[in-house]
């Protein structure tokens, strides 16, 4: 299924920088194909993951929080990613500031009237109001919007005080697993439609974006490209293999569907149907651990976002003739870290975090419209390390808890769509 997936990705990809390239005027295809076909597919597909994510995560995480059975060890789990979450966003930031020095972005750019345009600067909400919002004033308006973090929330306490009351709680938590492994089914089957809607979504991107784009920011999105595939192969897989005892190669195979997912949606939240799916059936993370810690990842965890973050600091930072320092670096990756936290779940994160990353070191925010033009392509880079990395401390976070099979992890076969066994009604005689 992984091989198919990627073959019509690939598809996709051709096929929408040939309509950039010579169809771009052609009303028919663009109004049939672009966007008609393609939008309608990808949309659909899109709309289809989404419509797992709210009740996938909440089945699961009931079960996860009720198969611990101990308070204690909840909490243990919740601080240990948190902490790994913070490292690996400190570490792909530190790592794109040092690579984009080196290669320095931007020195050669022409910064002529014709390049710049305007760019309002969304604002941060205050600490203080993100705090506060974290608990959901209406837990029914908290899941119909999709917010994560509220529905983290109440989930996780209505399931702790499931486990309060005892044997009362028991027939809930048994009609939750059935309808979880209902769910797991749903995301089989939306899975198997899932290269059709790649195809789509790839071509119309880069019908619509195209390539050459990507030409005037070559350096730029160069120097992102470059941090994004070191720190996902690198950095990450440094880790999982010090703190986790993990072969980082078997790993990175497993993960294969699951980043392209990630590619082909550019929404870690829509990828967590398949991420959970991953780490479960495909390398044997047991579910009370993978349940609380992809979502919450999918929310915090900005590996992707730091990167670009560094390097567009750096960028900018020489576009302007503008010298930050050692001081002004390290300013950088500290507002980074915290702000991964502090806006977790604020529509337009990435622009929110950029722009007040570059107002803490003195840079000019009007910037950012320099880098929107190729953002689109690279935050579908940006959502595959980011679901790379949830799934790196998913891992990690299970081997510590010896909750990691390592017999689902060695099988190559584990959890494909080939081992899955899909129902079937007999034909009713006539």
């Amino acid at each position: 299924m992984t091989t198919k997936i990627l073959i019509w990705m690939l598809a996709g990809l051709v096929l929408g920088s040939l309509i950039n390239a010579f169809a771009q005027d052609n009303a028919i295809i663009q109004n049939y194909f672009v966007q008609g076909l393609f939008h309608v597919v990808g949309a659909v597909f899109i709309n289809l993951l989404k419509m797992l994510v709210v009740p996938l995560v909440t089945f699961s995480l009931i079960c996860g929080v009720c198969g611990i059975g101990d308070i204690n060890k909840l909490g243990r789990v919740g601080i240990k990613a948190f902490f790994l979450f913070l490292l690996t966003t400190a570490l792909a930031i530190s790592l794109a500031i040092i690579v984009s020095i080196s290669i320095g972005p931007g020195k050669t750019f022409d910064l002529s009237p014709a390049s710049q345009s305007e760019f309002t600067a969304p604002e941060a909400p205050p600490l203080t109001q993100v705090l506060i919002d974290l608990v959901p004033d209406n837990p029914v308006a908290a899941f119909a919007e999709g917010n994560m973090l509220q529905i983290i929330f109440f989930t996780l306490l209505f399931a702790i005080c499931l486990l309060m009351i005892g044997e009362r709680g028991r027939p809930i938590i048994e009609s939750t697993e059935k309808l979880n492994e209902v769910m797991m089914q749903v995301v089989n089957v939306v899975m198997s439609i899932a290269p059709y809607g790649v195809f789509a979504l790839m071509a119309k991107t880069f019908a619509m974006q195209g390539p050459g784009l990507i030409l005037p920011m070559i350096g730029y999105f160069g120097a992102v490209v470059i941090v994004l595939i070191c720190h996902a192969t690198g950095t990450l897989m440094v880790l999982l293999k010090l703190l986790g005892r993990i072969n980082p190669v078997q790993f990175l195979k497993k993960m294969r569907t699951a980043q392209i997912f990630a590619f082909s949606t550019s929404s870690s939240n829509a990828t967590i149907p398949i991420t959970l799916r991953t780490v479960e059936k495909r390398m044997g993370v047991d579910n009370s651990t993978a349940s609380f810690v992809v979502p919450f990842g999918a929310t915090i965890n900005m590996d992707g976002t730091a990167i670009m973050q560094g390097v567009a600091t750096v960028f900018i930072a020489n576009v302007y003739g503008i010298e930050l320092g050692l001081s002004g670096y390290l300013t950088v990756i500290g507002m980074s870290v915290l702000a991964s936290v502090g806006t977790a779940g604020v529509p337009g994160v990435g622009l929110i975090m950029l722009a007040m990353v570059f107002n803490q070191v003195g840079l000019p925010v009007e910037g950012i419209a320099l880098i929107m033009g190729v953002d689109r392509l690279l935050d579908m880079m940006r959502t595959a390390v980011n679901v790379t990395g949830d799934a790196v401390i998913t891992v990690i976070v299970a081997h510590s808890e010896n909750n990691l099979s390592m017999d689902i992890f060695n099988d190559p076969t584990a959890g494909t769509l080939s081992s899955v066994q899909f129902p079937h009604t007999p034909t009713q005689k006539q």
